[in-house]
């Protein structure tokens, strides 16, 4: 009976630990997609008012290769400060704290609005450069810091669901910024620095609202030492008052890593009890990004106009496509638990990679075969489903889930870096693979997509309703930490209690 009431009291999702989950995804998480996407639909308004100003500065036109550069520069920003924001993460989570940071990260969102906003007024496209590289190390922060922030406050059988919300939140900005950047709405020439300064809306309800909500209990015990204030977030969290047996779970994870003190990012490069999470987490992260999700969605446009969707109606498809991945994230963030994070993985690359070698197919042979566009726009939407279950939300909940309290800000930032730096390789480089291959670019994708099955099938470990100790304890077996020489590892120290595995 008691055991029976404990799985119950497991299960709960609490008003406050929904509200919190909510706020920080809405305040941070929404904004990177709709940074993402933003930029697209008022392009060429942006670019003829570029052009506007400069003329009006010195009386001539800007050349369209200058005109290019400056465009490119422009988008290329955001994963530029996607990657120094990443680089922020382990400093400032640590000085901050998790919600900490989270509020202190709505500077790179409000001032960058703010500056968009004004952009047009004060004839300055400066502004929206410099804005890009703010809003980008917003998402940099935000990408890291949320889903660490959730799956610190939440208890581990909703570890899962709640560790998909960030994503989930990422495609609703997405398809936010679709919607209002329609040209009926704000993609035209007096919408479009609204359209961009949208982005402030969501920093400055969270910077209102998320003080009011608990910071991370394993924060406050662990690394503040707080244990007062540590069951206090517990308790308002969970919603009843014996948190003692959770406490006394974050205490041992304390104990388990306290040899190893702070966990640096070159110290983690070192360490070989940290070996394989490392490298799951490298793998994952690269294969999310470089599995093509980017360049489907580039070249999508061009494979609904030559199934015979007209020009103007397009971007009511894109909506459509936007729509399909939230209604997946949505399915995703249920089925994580029941059916774990190996198998939405697996299933997700799976599905992508198969997406990619028919598009390849269908593209080379769309000339030739009628009703061929029509199974290019199905592997596209086919695509976007296999992506929204498993690559893109599983690996930044995986590496909440694998790393303990002291490594985890540095996995973060690894994480981080690897995802941002394949971002932007992939938008550097893919419109030459597109001149250069043409159809066959996909086949690159559907490559890399194998491989990262393959990884995860061979050693991506079922992390659903473990312990972050017991998780630990899987990767200490594939590590050999047992092996190691006396120096200190994470997981040398376990306390007697949960050292016999």
């Amino acid at each position: 009976m008691e055991q029976r009431d404990t799985i119950k009291r497991e299960g709960r999702l609490t008003p406050v630990l929904a509200l919190a989950t909510l706020i920080a995804a809405f305040g941070s998480s929404f904004q990177y997609g709709y940074n993402v996407a933003v930029i697209n639909s008022p392009a060429k308004l942006m670019k003829a008012f570029y052009n506007e100003t400069y003329y009006d500065r010195i009386s001539e036109y800007i050349s369209e290769f200058s005109l290019t550069l400056l465009w490119s520069v422009s988008v290329s920003m955001f994963p530029f400060g996607g990657f120094l924001g990443s680089l922020m993460v382990g400093p400032l989570v640590n000085k901050l704290g998790r919600k900490g940071t989270l509020l202190f990260n709505n500077i790179f969102s409000i001032v960058p609005a703010i500056l968009m906003g004004c952009s047009e007024v004060a004839r300055s496209f400066e502004m929206i450069i410099v804005s890009r590289l703010l809003v980008g190390i917003c998402a940099g922060l935000s990408s890291n810091v949320v889903p660490m922030y959730l799956g610190e406050l939440a208890p581990k059988n909703l570890r899962g669901a709640l560790g998909v919300v960030p994503q989930l939140f990422i495609t609703v900005g997405i398809l936010a910024a679709q919607i209002l950047g329609l040209q009926s709405l704000l993609a035209n020439e007096e919408g479009w620095p609204i359209l961009l300064g949208v982005t402030g809306v969501p920093a400055a309800l969270q910077l209102l609202l998320l003080p009011f909500f608990p910071e991370s209990p394993r924060y406050l015990l662990i690394q503040k030492k707080d244990e007062a204030a540590a069951k206090n977030a517990l308790r308002r969290l969970r919603g009843w008052d014996d948190v003692d047996a959770e406490t006394e779970e974050i205490r041992e994870e304390d104990k388990a890593e306290k040899a190893a003190g702070f966990i640096s990012v070159l110290k983690l490069l070192r360490m070989r009890s940290l070996r394989w999470q490392l490298i799951s987490i490298v793998v994952l992260m690269g294969g999310q990004q470089l599995s093509g999700v980017n360049a489907i969605y580039y070249y999508a446009d061009q494979i609904y106009l030559s199934a015979g969707v007209r020009a103007q109606d397009v971007q009511y498809v894109t909506v459509g496509t936007g729509a399909v991945n939230v209604l997946m994230t949505v399915c995703a963030v249920f089925v994580v638990e029941l059916l774990g994070r190996r198998v939405l993985l697996l299933l997700g690359f799976s599905i992508c990679g198969t997406a990619c070698c028919v598009l390849t197919a269908a593209l080379a042979l769309q000339d030739a075969v009628s009703w061929m566009p029509y199974v290019s726009i199905a592997c596209i939407i086919s695509y976007v489903i296999g992506h929204a279950l498993g690559p893109s939300p599983i690996p930044a909940l995986l590496i909440t889930e694998i790393f303990l309290q002291s490594s985890r800000p540095s996995a973060y930032m690894v994480g981080g870096s690897v995802h941002w730096l394949s971002n932007f390789t992939v938008g550097l480089i893919f419109p030459f693979i597109q001149v250069g291959l043409g159809a066959y670019s996909f086949i690159i994708f559907a490559v890399i997509c194998l491989l990262t099955t393959i990884y995860t099938f061979l050693v991506v470990p079922e992390t659903k309703a473990k312990t972050f100790i017991e998780i630990s304890q899987i990767f200490s077996k594939m590590n050999k930490v047992s092996e190691v020489h006396p120096e200190k590892e994470e997981l040398k120290d376990f306390p007697p209690s949960t050292a016999g595995l």
